[in-house]
């Protein structure tokens, strides 16, 4: 056991082997990542006086469909908030009359209120009476 011991304390000094003039290794390049900045927050659309089974949500939305497929101009989005759609999720369908001046982007931030309503797959998801969004910073 001894003779292991030296024998890896030799090889151990004679493995470095280096002489003064070797440099260190350079380090190597770090990455770093410059975030996003958080999206403004939206003011918070409010359920109408006298609205039955209305609901309230404010999110950050994930999907945005501008063109419908039945053609009557609705503007449907998904929001990562509220859970009317799915746990931590909400649909929202948004009349051509409620349309913001400018459709969201994923990213932005939204709020909508209505009453809850069986979309064509099935899904619950807010018929919105109001609708607000707020775009990211720096945009």
């Amino acid at each position: 056991m001894p003779r292991l011991a030296l024998a890896l304390l030799l090889a151990l000094a004679f493995a470095g082997g280096g002489g003064e003039d070797e440099r260190p290794p350079a380090a190597a390049p770090v990455a770093t990542v410059t975030p996003e900045p958080p999206p403004r927050d939206v003011r918070r659309a409010r359920c109408p006086a006298g609205v039955t089974g209305c609901r309230m949500v404010r999110g950050t939305v994930i999907f945005v469909e501008r063109v419908d497929p039945d053609g009557d101009g609705d503007l449907h989005v998904v929001l990562r908030g509220g859970s009317v759609t799915g746990p931590g999720l909400t649909a929202v369908d948004v009349a051509p009359e409620r349309r913001p001046r400018r459709d969201p982007r994923v990213g932005d931030r939204a709020s909508a209120a209505g009453p809850v309503q069986t979309g064509s797959y099935g899904q619950s998801q807010i018929h919105a009476l109001e609708f607000r969004v707020s775009a990211r910073r720096g945009r």
